[in-house]
């Protein structure tokens, strides 16, 4: 499953029940989870016991698969970060909707991989501890450098404060555009020219 060994292979089902008793939802996050959510189950747990060429991480001494399979394509984040509050452990979420598979991890901020094919979407053990696996599977979930000078968390905050900075000129841009007084365009214009160059 996922290109992982065949020894990683578990199936522990997780009970919606469980999930709700667990956080004392109210009834419209009960809904709305629901409405996304079909099912959930642990497949797969990585460790030493399970690929023993794997050394025990300084942080990380293993890692799971949970499977969520959807209701809808366009699913609540939301209902991912408290799988992830629920079980105290290092997750990946594969995330499946019809024949087709996302990757989700927890790492400062949710990452997400692309929607590919489920029987092409893998899981690589990339490294020789379980800390390197797991930031190289950070890596490849969000589109990081795992070999990259900066760590992983701060590509992640550098990748926010752009994504930040690309939002506030997208909404200058469109405040310009559409201002009728000539001082006031201007204005929003050296703005727009001060952001770009926090870009660069």
């Amino acid at each position: 499953m996922y290109n992982l060994p065949p020894q990683c292979t578990i199936n522990k089902p997780l009970f919606k029940k469980a999930v709700f008793e667990k956080f004392n939802l109210k009834a419209a996050e009960r809904d709305r989870f629901d409405a996304d959510i079909s099912r959930m189950a642990l497949v797969a747990r990585v460790s030493t016991a399970t690929v023993p060429a794997l050394t025990k991480g300084k942080e990380i001494e293993g890692l799971y698969v949970l499977q969520v399979a959807l209701k809808r394509k366009d699913y609540d984040g939301k209902n991912i970060l408290m799988l992830q509050k629920l079980i105290p452990q290092k997750l990946i979420f594969a995330i499946q909707f019809e024949e087709q598979t996302q990757f989700c991890i927890f790492h400062t901020r949710l990452q997400q991989s692309a929607w590919m094919p489920t029987d092409v979407a893998t899981i690589n053990l990339q490294g020789l501890s379980l800390d390197d696996v797991w930031n190289n599977i950070v890596a490849a979930i969000g589109g990081l450098d795992a070999q990259a000078e900066e760590s992983i968390e701060e590509q992640i905050i550098h990748r926010e404060q752009r994504e930040k900075l690309l939002r506030q000129i997208e909404s200058l841009e469109k405040q310009c555009r559409t201002e009728k007084q000539t001082r006031k365009k201007y204005e929003l214009h050296q703005q727009i020219i001060k952001l770009r160059e926090e870009l660069k």
